[in-house]
């Protein structure tokens, strides 16, 4: 006879969207090159319009949380997605499939680095990939314009926000400003006084993770290498980090570099480069970092550390999204967000556009993807595969 403590099994059901949980985004993390705005395209691609989990606004709601806290965005989308649709196993199951395949495949190219002193040349490979990818986050940003765009005010608050952030100004600044700026538009008008109250989870949430910010940040001090201290760096790294791989070179360069002497400037920047290059998270700096100083264990422990916050953010902020929609004055908070969101994925779409089509051959292949995506509904990543085999063939760099 069974004892009544025995745990109960998932219902099939579950265990079933467990398994597409996990093939999917190990997939996703094996074939996503390009950085957050890519990752986020091929999750659009594959969550909302070929499975249909999640409606476009559910989806923008979910990359709007992820860009309100610290971490890695894309991997935090995944987060998000996985816990709402299979609970807190499904929060674990998409995080870690994400992640893990890029973390394998960094650790084998700091293996090599080590060993031979270089880097793999893949300049041929990356410039048949990047063209793809143009054409995924285009086609990305215009489905989910579509829906979050609902009026001309919300259009050109995109636009202005797209503006400014190429001046300069903060990312997370503007998406809170989006947001705010929605909220007294809607809020003046009718003479209400108690708009707070409405985001009062949103700022609890906030208070919380500043709360956990504060805690890790003090937690690193001055030391001789220790494979703890490595842990408790990249804790405070992935809590505090906003922004692109040019910020994580920032944190990275002053403790790493300056500060503590672990390691060198060609050593970072290689570091960087791996991050940037390979599939998935581009956090998995860490893990080519954490390698260097202390082999497997140090890679494991550098992991593990700058990916936790993510999945405890998203922990303490995913169930107040839906509740956020659900009032009126948080409704058009998230608005103003989505928004945002999406000129800043704007931004850095042309960015890499400059640098990825850069003659007749990086055209036609961004072309060809494109109409492989909106004509035929091609997936994206065997476009990536593809993308990549031609440039490999092409033999560039």
């Amino acid at each position: 006879m069974r004892s009544g403590l025995t745990r109960e099994a998932p219902d099939p059901a579950r265990r079933g969207r467990l398994r597409e949980l996990a093939g999917l985004f190990f997939k996703l993390g094996s074939t996503a090159f390009g950085g957050p705005a890519a990752h986020i395209a091929m999750m659009e691609d594959e969550v909302v319009r070929r499975r249909q989990w999640l409606t476009r606004e559910e989806f923008l709601d979910l990359l709007s949380a992820s860009n309100l806290i610290p971490g890695p965005n894309s991997t935090e989308l995944a987060i998000h997605i996985g816990h709402r649709r299979a609970g807190w196993l499904g929060l674990l199951v998409a995080g870690t499939c994400f992640i893990l395949p890029a973390a394998f495949l960094v650790t084998a190219i700091a293996w090599a680095y080590v060993r031979f002193g270089s880097l793999p040349q893949v300049e041929g490979l990356l410039y048949g990939i990047k063209p793809v990818i143009i054409a995924v986050v285009i086609q990305a940003l215009w489905n989910l314009g579509r829906t979050a765009i609902k009026t001309k005010l919300l259009a050109a608050m995109g636009i202005c926000a797209a503006v400014l952030n190429f001046t300069g100004l903060n990312e997370l600044i503007l998406l809170l400003a989006g947001g705010l700026l929605m909220i007294v538009i809607r809020e003046l008008p009718r003479g209400t006084t108690n708009s707070t109250a409405s985001l009062a989870p949103l700022i609890g949430a906030t208070s919380a993770l500043n709360s956990v910010t504060s805690a890790t940040a003090a937690a690193t001090i001055s030391a001789p290498f220790a494979l703890g201290k490595l842990f408790w760096f990249f804790v405070k790294v992935g809590s505090v980090l906003f922004g692109s791989g040019y910020v994580l070179l920032a944190f990275l360069r002053a403790d790493l570099v300056e500060r503590w002497h672990w390691l060198n400037e060609s050593q970072l920047l290689d570091a960087i480069a791996v991050g940037q290059l390979t599939p998935g998270p581009v956090f998995t700096t860490a893990t080519f970092i954490g390698y260097l100083l202390a082999g497997p264990a140090g890679a494991a422990v550098a992991t593990i550390g700058i990916f936790l916050p993510a999945f405890v953010f998203v922990a303490l902020s995913g169930p107040l999204v839906p509740r956020l929609r659900k009032s009126p004055t948080a409704g058009a908070f998230l608005d103003g967000v989505n928004v945002v969101s999406l000129a800043l994925m704007a931004v850095v779409t042309w960015r890499l556009g400059v640098g990825a089509l850069i003659d007749l051959t990086t055209v036609l292949i961004a072309l060809v993807a494109a109409v492989a995506l909106v004509r035929y509904r091609i997936n994206s990543a065997w476009l990536v595969i593809a993308g990549g085999l031609i440039g490999l063939a092409v033999g560039h760099g």
